[in-house]
């Protein structure tokens, strides 16, 4: 398995994930809504661009790093734990506040994740996870995510909680 549970590095981007356009090239919005020229890119390219950054884990590798000391945070919704169930070695935090809980310099930082634990993110599908992880990465944490989310991890026949 790559990776390490070492302290959190932070790492160079090989490149930007945005591009700058004029706004022509950005949208079909009215120039004045883009205050001229602005950084724009697409769903796609950043998720390209967050995955090259990261060093991406099938669910039983997870599992392992888990049992190795890595944090697997669930990101998924309420509604979608309560309807396909949890993984019972996972810390629950909702994605609207992962950067806050997990800034190893915010004070609103989730104190049983140790500074330099390495995290490794789980959404339903694999693809919030990306995005996710890689932002937790500009924050200096050794981030990554689960590649297939819960979906390929429970058909993967890991642990599930309903």
């Amino acid at each position: 398995m790559a990776g390490s549970s070492g302290p959190a590095v932070r790492v160079p981007h090989r490149r930007s994930i945005v591009r700058t356009m004029t706004a022509p090239e950005a949208s079909n919005q009215p120039v004045d809504h883009l205050g001229g020229s602005r950084e724009i890119v697409g769903v796609d390219e950043l998720l390209d661009a967050a995955r090259q950054e990261l060093i991406r884990l099938e669910p039983t590798e997870a599992l392992l790093a888990a049992a190795e000391g890595a944090m697997l945070v669930d990101i998924r919704p309420l509604d979608q734990r309560r309807r396909d169930g949890t993984i019972p070695v996972a810390l629950v935090i909702d994605r609207n506040v992962l950067e806050w809980r997990l800034d190893p310099m915010s004070d609103y930082r989730d104190q049983s994740v140790d500074r330099h634990q390495r995290v490794l993110i789980i959404c339903n599908e694999g693809y919030s996870s990306s995005l996710a992880a890689a932002t937790l990465r500009l924050l200096g944490r050794d981030a990554t995510d689960v590649i297939g989310g819960f979906k390929k991890w429970r058909q993967s026949g890991l642990p599930v909680v309903h």
